[in-house]
């Protein structure tokens, strides 16, 4: 989970080195995630269809083979143009990463455990925020971004060697099943595999937009840090690091309080949260401190959001349906990670901090507005079955 997404973690940590030496925009820099997150969202549904048919292990490994492609290629970039390429590729192991892990913890995690070592699987992309802001910012600044980004693509291929022999061998690929026509092939694979319906549909739009701010807030805090508050530039990954470890705090601890019953209420309860966080950032222009408290805050909060997601998607989801319906929960994650940025870059390029904040503020409101909305319905309806 934490190699899944290091390479955006690491495109946001160095973004003040990445402006000065490659000479690209604030909005070319929200732009890579966008590319990144874009593809995620489109490869996600067929992600999920392809671990439910491959198994777990393949599909972590090639997660971090194709992570490791993709970050060396982004130490290699001369310029924008070869850098989106390589968040492109990136977006290939974010797909694959929460369907691949969900669906090794139900293979092998007894229910009463499952929501606790979601957590703390979850808290592994966290663990690349860490990483990302603060050891390898740090090594940066002595052997330049570019061995940096090198050194965790290197880290990336002995893992995968770890994991080709660590993790439980996968079951024979299941074959494809035959349709009994071109027709109804079609049809049935857009349905199931594409179209999210009902818990797994709200939790798709509540991750689109509650992505939407999380994604802002990993790209250009440490921009921020630096153009505003007159940070270095490893002061300001720092900002990214505090994130990343109070994310895995917050992440284990929400996923283990989202019990049946207490779940349901807990992703708008986070996003509400998440709210003062933006707020927090916002208030950071005029008084600098408040930024550390805002990074903590929207580890807390927001960030545990999408765990928490992820832990009402293995309660919900239908037999044999566990790839795919973590793969389109993801999907409106990524989704919401390619939409956020572009626009908060606007207000980074016309140097209009407090605006963007105020966008994050608004996303994660209309995300809690979408929590809440989708519990007292689900409540309503068990309640409709039960009198039944």
């Amino acid at each position: 989970m934490a190699f899944s997404m290091l390479q955006l973690f690491l495109l946001g940590a160095l973004g003040p080195r990445l402006v000065d030496e490659l000479g690209i925009s604030p909005t070319v820099l929200g732009l890579t995630t966008t590319i990144g997150f874009g593809t995620a969202a489109v490869l996600s549904p067929v992600g999920g269809r392809i671990v439910d048919r491959f198994g777990p292990r393949r599909a972590l490994v090639t997660l971090l083979l194709v992570s490791a492609a993709a970050l060396g290629l982004i130490g290699a970039a001369p310029g924008a143009a070869v850098l989106l390429t390589a968040v492109a590729l990136g977006g290939l192991p974010q797909a694959l990463a929460n369907p691949a892990t969900n669906k090794a913890i139900l293979a092998v995690v007894p229910p009463a455990r499952r929501g606790s070592v979601t957590g703390m699987k979850q808290s592994g992309v966290q663990l690349g925020a860490f990483a990302a802001g603060l050891p390898l910012a740090a090594l940066a600044g002595g052997v330049g971004w570019r061995g940096a980004v090198w050194t965790a693509a290197c880290s990336a291929v002995v893992v995968a060697l770890w994991a080709r022999r660590a993790l439980p061998a996968d079951p024979p690929a299941t074959a494809k099943p035959k349709a009994r026509t071109a027709s109804e092939t079609a049809t049935g694979a857009f349905r199931s595999s594409l179209l999210p319906r009902g818990t797994i549909a709200w939790l798709a739009v509540f991750s689109l937009l509650l992505g939407s701010g999380i994604a802002s807030v990993n790209t250009y805090l440490a921009l921020f840090g630096a153009q505003k508050l007159g940070m270095g530039p490893t002061a300001a990954a720092a900002l990214v690091a505090v994130l990343g470890v109070t994310g895995i705090a917050g992440r284990v601890g929400w996923s283990r309080a989202a019990v049946p019953g207490r779940a349901e209420w807990l992703p708008g309860v986070l996003a509400l949260g998440a709210v003062g966080a933006a707020a927090l950032l916002a208030v950071a222009l005029a008084v600098h401190p408040l930024a550390w408290a805002g990074a903590v805050a929207v580890g807390v909060f927001a960030v545990s959001g999408n765990a928490v997601s992820m832990v009402l998607v293995m309660q919900r989801a239908a037999p044999g349906r566990a790839g795919q319906d973590s793969a389109l929960v993801s999907a409106g994650f990524f989704a919401g990670f390619a939409v956020g940025p572009p626009l908060f870059g606007l207000f980074a390029e016309a140097d209009r901090y407090g605006f963007g904040w105020t966008l994050v503020a608004v996303e994660f409101a209309a995300a809690a507005a979408v929590g809440f909305a989708w519990c007292v319905r689900d409540r309503r309806r068990r309640t409709r079955t039960a009198a039944a």
